[in-house]
């Protein structure tokens, strides 16, 4: 059950905006990892690396992945990633992020998301996974801002250094500097997550939400009384989009009502023509 949006503009003069994790939180994946069989397909990662992934996401998936844990990963896709070519890497999302992410997005957060929208809010993924691959999913949701890891480059190739690392504290870090640039107000505005090691940030605003949490943040979320939202219907945004371009029932029962008070009333003025009465 979705926690209702407020639109709490009129109370504070600055803007507001609502900052998303990205994995668990928009998508029901990691991202990143999420990305392992077209790399392999494109000859970039071997069959052992595919399946290293996999174990990878499994474990992310069933929650037990901790701070060592994930240090850990960002480590081995950093190396991994080494010697690519980052323009290989941009068309392979570019050709395979609709059939692997789109299926992925869950239909609460897509509703929030809209629902930030129109109360005028600003909306920004904040995500320890690659800008090369948040940055054309935020495109695809429709978001305002783009907060990711950034990758080292050199000559058209990644380093296997790490750029700009957007995890833990250096996401709130971003998000004040971005609410600095844009003039937000972060009392009043809201922040998603379902992990612990995003508590810097949810603690940076002053609506934060526990999506899907792993046990750590259950527990602080618990203690600090903050929502905890549950979300588990990943939609297409393609079918999610057709969907609502369908009016509902009610919609057409109005509509029918409408166009019958309409007919009767042209009815009603032809007649009283007719009789030479008022028009």
């Amino acid at each position: 059950m979705l926690v209702p949006v407020e639109n709490h503009s009129s109370a504070s003069p600055g803007r507001t905006a609502a900052f998303f994790d990205l994995d668990k939180t928009v998508i029901a994946k990691s991202s990143a990892l999420a990305f392992s069989g077209p790399l392999y397909r494109g000859g970039l990662i071997n069959r052992r690396a595919v399946l290293k992934s996999a174990y990878a996401q499994f474990v992310f998936l069933a929650g037990g992945a901790d701070h060592d844990q994930m240090e850990k990963m960002r480590q081995y896709l950093s190396s991994l990633a080494r010697g690519w070519n980052v323009a290989q890497v941009r068309e392979i999302v570019a050709e395979t992020l609709h059939d692997l992410i789109d299926p992925l997005i869950y239909d609460e957060a897509a509703e929030l998301i809209e629902a930030h929208h129109l109360a005028g809010r600003d909306v920004v993924i904040v995500s320890s996974s690659g800008s090369e691959l948040v940055e054309p999913i935020g495109e695809m949701l429709g978001v305002d801002h783009v907060i990711a890891t950034r990758m080292a480059e050199a000559e058209g190739r990644y380093t296997g250094e790490i750029e700009y690392y957007a995890y833990g504290p250096t996401k709130a870090e971003a998000i004040r500097e971005l609410a600095r640039q844009q003039g937000y107000d972060l009392a009043e505005s809201f922040a998603y997550s379902d992990s612990v090691t995003d508590l810097p940030l949810l603690e940076s605003v002053g609506h934060p939400h526990a999506v899907n949490p792993d046990r750590g943040l259950r527990r602080e979320a618990a203690a600090r009384g903050w929502p905890v939202l549950v979300f588990t219907r990943p939609v297409q945004l393609r079918q999610r989009t057709r969907a609502l371009a369908v009016p509902s029932r009610g919609v057409l029962l109005a509509a029918a009502l409408a166009a019958g008070l309409t007919a009767a009333g042209l009815v009603w003025y032809a007649a009283s023509r007719r009789r030479g009465g008022p028009a």
